[in-house]
């Protein structure tokens, strides 16, 4: 590709007039006529400062280093723009001699910097080995002992060693020109031989050092960090680079995925995939997006959770299914949700609650002790300089009654289950909230009156995991009659740190229940609840084939994840979490 100049189309500006867009030849941007000049005329000025102190250079080796030195020294004191031309100048030029390839096809690595620790890190204070292995990193930091010695260090996989690389050990011509090349950031490739240095440290002592991938652009200064929020997690790649502790919570989330797929398998559960977009949004009480299929013409929902086609499965003979994927809810962004999300969802055939209940504990809490070994773990819901929990997972979990206890709490007595959902029980549920200040916007339905109040006099005192158990029908459109309350469902959902990790029911197999239950969540979308779910008909027609007794189950895999990575915030634990566009 030449660096020539290129005239681009005219674009107009932010005050409307025309400007002709012109390529740098260093950097490759697209900008105005008046920035090519302005940069052209201040590389004239540095190339012929530059020229000037190369023509008044010393003779010597050392002196050589020291001006090596001195221009590194320099590039930190330039701002990331500054640096960046400056940097992208000199690969350029490097990709049109080739001496060497700055961008390399391979690098044969025999180890990864943690087996080398591993396999050498036994060796004796200033003892080097014979043979020669070749392994990779990115630099983070590079310093001189004068000309012919260069100290690296190296990282990679969470981990870090030292290179020493000395010019006697060198078998490259251009010893100095080869590491006067490299820079902080920069990927490289070294063959030498493993030892340590008579202080102890292990490192490697290179042969060669083969620059690998450049880095353009300044990486944030060591002491200094990579700490802004907002750039980290708009940045997550730089973010990775510098912190290694949100390496170790990523890790930790595929651990914990990997545990959860393991413990399924094993118990003969068959993992699936069922389509993210619907005709219907169904199978959660949630504000679904909305796309369109362009060859069939038709709008679309993302999906929501994938409840209605699992238990469609469980209908046709697949008594133990399970899906880890992701869930779009239109909602709001906070602290705690993310509008797609991460979940896995169960359905066991011949199974209750109760069973799932008992295999919720035994999940988490054998989760928590591979992971940790210990049932214990520290978590600071309001960021690492606010005061600790202690989350306990040890079984059994606490259990509560959703209404006895908010009777207890309250002082006073609800009305019969099946009275709720009537006005006289909504009058109920509205004057209470009135009552003790609990905030409940329109519309004012029974179901998110009494949410309301759960979420202000319930869910604050689970620290450690705890069942909330009892909801009423209105609530669970989904979940089966209790089997002795009237009114009530066969419903739990576990609790932890204050916040909602599992939800699961005795499902409702009884295919006319479930149409009554459809018709009284219509009425509620009609009364302006944009959550409530509409009448899935394919869904009601497989119930009418026969779903057997069975437990479902769903857990936010996000949330939980939060909370054993010790996370106040969900886009810590989300790779690239969803963001508000920059300004500029």
């Amino acid at each position: 590709m030449s660096d020539v100049t290129t005239e681009q189309p005219p674009v107009k500006d932010t005050t409307g007039q025309e400007q002709n867009l012109q390529k740098d030849p260093v950097t490759g941007e697209m900008i105005s006529k008046s920035e090519i000049k302005r940069r052209t005329k201040q590389r004239e000025k540095e190339a012929a400062k530059a020229a000037k102190a190369a023509a008044a250079a010393p003779a010597t080796a050392n002196a050589t280093a020291d001006k090596a030195k001195s221009a590194e020294e320099g590039e930190e004191e330039l701002n990331p723009n500054q640096y960046f031309e400056l940097r992208s100048k000199s690969i350029r030029h490097l990709r049109e001699t080739q001496q060497p390839n700055p961008y390399p096809h391979k690098f044969h690595v025999e180890l990864s910097l943690p087996a080398f620790i591993a396999k050498y890190n036994g060796l004796e204070a200033g003892e080097r080995l014979e043979e020669v292995v070749t392994v990779s990193g990115r630099i983070h930091n590079k310093r001189a002992s004068g000309a012919k010695l260069r100290f690296y260090d190296l990282h990679g996989e969470g981990v870090k060693v030292q290179i020493m690389a000395a010019a006697q050990d060198s078998e490259e011509e251009g010893y100095t020109e080869i590491h006067d090349l490299l820079r902080r950031g920069d990927i490289v490739g070294v063959r030498g031989v493993p030892g340590k240095t008579k202080r102890g440290e292990l490192s490697i002592f290179p042969k060669s050092v083969q620059l690998l991938s450049p880095c353009l652009r300044m990486l944030p200064k060591a002491n200094y960090g990579f700490k802004d929020q907002e750039l980290r997690y708009r940045q997550r790649w730089i973010d990775l680079i510098m912190n290694n502790n949100v390496r170790e919570k990523f890790t930790t989330r595929a651990k914990i995925i990997s545990y959860l797929r393991k413990f399924l398998d094993t118990r003969g559960f068959l993992e699936v995939e069922t389509p993210m977009m619907n005709q219907i949004a169904g199978g959660a009480t949630a504000k679904p997006f909305v796309t369109h299929h362009n060859d069939l013409k038709l709008d679309m929902f993302m999906r929501i959770a994938p409840e209605l086609y699992l238990k469609m499965l469980t209908v046709g003979g697949l008594d133990r299914v399970y899906e880890i994927g992701r869930q779009f809810r239109n909602e709001s962004i906070d602290l705690t949700h993310n509008p797609e999300f991460t979940t896995c969802e169960f359905y066991m055939a011949y199974a209750d609650m109760y069973d799932v209940m008992s295999l919720t504990e035994e999940l988490l809490s054998g989760m928590v002790m591979s992971l940790f070994g210990s049932y214990k773990v520290e978590y600071h819901p309001h960021g690492p300089t606010e005061p600790s929990i202690e989350i306990d997972f040890s079984p059994p979990f606490r259990r509560m009654d959703m209404i006895e206890t908010l009777e207890e709490k309250l002082n006073v007595k609800f009305p019969p289950g099946d009275k709720l959902q009537e006005p006289e029980g909504n009058k109920f549920l509205s004057d209470l909230c009135i009552k003790h200040n609990v905030d409940c916007s329109a519309p004012r339905t029974s179901a998110r009156l009494l949410d309301k109040l759960v979420g202000d006099f319930l869910e604050v005192t689970c620290i450690s995991p705890a069942f909330i158990t009892g909801h009423p029908m209105m609530m669970s459109p989904l979940a089966k009659k209790h089997r002795e309350k009237p009114g009530f469902c066969e419903r739990f959902e576990l609790f932890v740190a204050t916040k909602e990790v599992c939800n699961a029911y005795t499902e409702l197999n009884d295919p006319f229940d479930q149409r009554e239950r459809f018709a009284q969540q219509a009425s509620d979308k009609d009364a302006g609840d944009d959550e409530a779910q509409v009448i899935d008909e394919t869904f009601c027609q497989a119930l009418e084939y026969g779903l057997p007794p069975t437990g479902g189950w769903g857990m936010g895999i996000d949330r939980l994840t939060m909370f054993l990575t010790n996370s106040n915030n969900i886009k810590e634990v989300l790779l690239f979490p969803a963001m508000k566009p920059e300004e500029n």
